[in-house]
């Protein structure tokens, strides 16, 4: 980069906040403007950022190079929409929206714009999962996908752990297939309040073209786990984000370790991010890849209340 990128936040919530940590410790880059209406923004940011109440406050591409977004997915596409119209590059938390027209609105303005906007699935980042999308063409067809998302919360009053945990593995399983699945079911297993919000357990089934498969348990009631298995035809690979060995791959009787670059996801992204937008890129697979999960997690939504109604 020939200049210092300077970025604008919005959103100094949990995630937020790792946003901040993540662009202060990386070169070439500083954290320029945050919108935040929460008093104990000010001591989290640089000196010399400044502080907005109001999100739209702090558009202005005159200081800012690139915008992220880390707000509730219920603000994303208002949000992303109004940068895209100044023509700021936009990377947005996951899921991209909660809804398929607003994620179709977000991708439509960005084609007829010419504006960069990735969206930040965390996973698609780490070192060890982009390991297992490389390495998986030399064990040959991929047959299934197991994935096991959970941890004891975070429970969000206006994001179920299906929007949440589910937009992780959908969107790892739609890069792997290169496609949407033709079927989805979801089953329900758990569902209670707690506090802050909803307690649920689910178990996702995609059917892929070519009879491949792709089953998914989600929880924020359980213990942590985050890990995806990937059957091939002559190979088994495990990305296991919990694990000392991140990725094992499994050929016959022969289980090998792969060693894996510690480099932390969020750090990838941010940094794709910032490259992308200094190269003026136009380019929306990202983005494109986040309406497809939006459209799958909107299926199973939709499946998913099927089933609670009943015959």
């Amino acid at each position: 980069m020939s200049h210092t990128l300077r970025l604008g936040l919005i959103g100094a919530g949990r995630w937020g906040r790792n946003y901040i940590r993540t662009i202060g410790a990386l070169p070439g880059m500083r954290l320029a403007r945050l919108a935040s209406r929460s008093p104990d923004s000010a001591p989290l940011v640089p000196a010399g950022c400044q502080i907005f109440a109001g999100w739209r406050d702090l558009l202005d591409p005159r200081v800012i190079d690139g915008i992220i977004i880390a707000t509730p997915p219920a603000l994303h596409a208002e949000m992303a929409l109004a940068a895209i119209d100044l023509g700021l590059p936009v990377l947005v938390e996951k899921p991209l929206t909660l809804n398929v027209a607003e994620a179709h609105a977000v991708l439509a303005r960005a084609r007829e714009r010419g504006v960069l906007v990735m969206v930040g699935h965390t996973h698609l980042f780490h070192p060890a999962y982009r390991a297992v999308k490389s390495m998986q063409p030399r064990y040959g067809r991929i047959h299934a996908i197991v994935g096991e998302a959970s941890n004891r919360g975070p429970y969000r009053p206006d994001v179920s752990v299906l929007w949440d945990w589910g937009a992780h593995d959908v969107a790892m399983c739609l890069d792997l297939l290169g496609a949407p699945p033709k079927r989805a079911a979801v089953t329900i297993l758990e569902h209670r309040p707690v506090e802050g919000g909803i307690g649920e357990s689910v178990q996702l089934e995609l059917a892929f073209a070519n009879g491949v498969s792709a089953s998914l348990r989600l929880s924020n009631l359980s213990e942590k786990r985050r890990r995806l298995a990937v059957q091939c035809e002559r190979g088994l690979l495990v990305y296991d984000d919990l694990a000392a060995q991140k990725l094992i791959v499994t050929e016959g009787t022969s289980e090998q370790a792969i060693g894996i670059a510690d480099d932390p996801p969020l750090s990838v992204a941010v940094r794709e991010f910032a490259a992308a937008t200094a190269a003026r890129s136009r380019d929306l697979a990202g983005l494109e890849l986040g309406t497809m999960v939006v459209e799958v997690l909107a299926s199973c939504a939709a499946a998913a209340e099927a089933s609670a109604a009943g015959p």
